[in-house]
C-alpha cells in the first residue's frame, strides 16, 4: 500500500513537471520540442533535397541569393511543419502565432522595412564618414543589376519570413506563455544568437551582442504591435541593405551580385571585420535608436502585453 502510494505521488510529481491541470503539455516543453524537432529532425532531412535543388538549378556555392533562398526556404518549411503540428494540438490557426495574414500588408510591415533601410544606411554612412569604408563604384554591370536586385530581394524575403517565424513565432509565443514575456524574449534571443555563433563562420562576441540586441528589439515590437510584421519588414530590409546594396562581407565572404563595390580599410571595431557592418560598433547606437522608435511609434497600443 505504502509503495503504491509513493509510486502514485512520484508519478504525479513527474506529471506536474511536464503537464498542466488541463493534462496538456506545458508551454515550456512545447517550445523545447518545437526547436528540437525543427533543428535536429526536420532541417537535416531537408539538406539532401536542398542540395539536389541547388545542383539542378546550377547554383554555384558561395554567398549567393540562390543558396541563401534555398537554405531559408528549408528553415521556413521546418518552422511551418512544427507550427502546424502545435496549431493542431492547440486547435488554433497556423497564422495565429504572431503572423496573421490579414494584418500582413499594414503599416508595421512597411515601417519595419523603413527602419531596416535607415539603420543599415546610417551605419554605412558612419563608416564612410570615419574612413572605414570606401565606395569605388558598382560591383555589377548595369545590365545585370536588375536581376541581382530581384534575386536578393527574394532571398531576403525568405530570410525575414523564415527566421522570424522560426525564432519569434510559435517558439517565442510558447516561451512567453511559460516564462513571461521578457524571460521568454531573452531566451529566444540567446538561442537566435547561439545558432548564428555556432553555425556561421567567423562569429565573435561583438556580433553576438548585436544579434541579441536586435532579437530583443524585434520581440519588443511583437509586444507593442501584437504581430511579427514589423520584425519581418525590418529583417528583410536590413539584410537586403547589407547583402545587396552595401555588399558587406558575411563570415569573410562577399555577396555575389552585390550593388556596390566597397572597400573596408578601417579598424575591426568600425568595419566589423570579416562579419561586416552588422558587427560594427556603430550598430549599437543604431539599435538604441530602433528601440526608441518602436517605443515611441507604438506606445499605448491596445495589443501590447499579451501573447498572440
Amino acid at each position: 500500500m505504502a509503495k503504491d502510494m509513493a509510486s502514485e505521488i512520484g508519478a504525479n510529481g513527474i506529471g506536474r513537471l511536464f503537464f498542466g491541470a488541463d493534462r496538456k503539455l506545458l508551454f515550456f516543453w512545447r517550445a523545447v520540442i518545437f526547436y528540437a524537432a525543427a533543428t535536429w529532425i526536420i532541417a537535416p532531412l531537408l539538406e539532401g533535397p536542398s542540395d539536389a535543388l541547388a545542383a539542378a538549378l546550377h547554383i554555384p556555392p558561395g554567398l549567393t541569393a540562390g543558396i541563401i533562398a534555398i537554405s531559408e526556404i528549408g528553415t521556413l518549411i521546418a518552422a511551418l511543419i512544427c507550427t502546424a503540428a502545435f496549431a493542431f494540438y492547440e486547435r488554433r490557426r497556423i497564422d495565429s502565432y504572431g503572423m496573421p495574414l490579414d494584418r500582413m500588408l499594414r503599416p508595421p510591415l512597411f515601417e519595419g522595412a523603413l527602419a531596416g533601410v535607415v539603420s543599415a544606411g546610417l551605419v554605412a554612412l558612419g563608416m564612410i564618414g570615419l574612413g572605414g569604408m570606401q565606395v569605388k563604384g558598382l560591383a555589377s554591370d548595369s545590365g545585370s543589376i536588375g536581376g541581382f536586385a530581384l534575386g536578393w530581394l527574394f532571398a531576403n524575403i525568405c530570410i525575414g519570413v523564415a527566421e522570424e517565424m522560426f525564432y519569434r513565432g510559435y517558439f517565442l509565443q510558447a516561451l512567453w506563455r511559460s516564462l513571461g514575456f521578457w524571460p521568454g524574449a531573452i531566451l529566444a534571443a540567446l538561442v537566435f544568437a547561439a545558432d548564428h555563433y555556432f553555425y556561421k563562420p567567423g562569429e565573435n562576441i561583438w556580433d553576438v551582442i548585436t544579434l541579441v540586441s536586435l532579437s530583443l528589439m524585434m520581440s519588443y515590437s511583437v509586444l507593442r504591435t501584437g504581430s511579427l510584421w514589423f520584425a519581418v519588414g525590418f529583417h528583410v530590409a536590413f539584410d537586403y541593405m547589407q547583402l545587396f546594396v552595401i555588399g558587406t562581407p558575411n563570415g569573410s565572404r562577399f555577396p555575389v551580385g552585390r550593388l556596390l563595390d566597397v572597400r573596408f580599410d578601417g579598424p575591426w571595431w568600425l568595419t566589423g571585420g570579416a562579419l561586416g557592418t552588422e558587427a560594427s560598433f556603430l550598430m549599437y547606437p543604431a539599435i538604441a535608436l530602433l528601440w526608441l522608435f518602436v517605443w515611441w511609434r507604438y506606445r499605448g497600443r491596445s495589443d501590447e502585453a499579451r501573447p498572440g
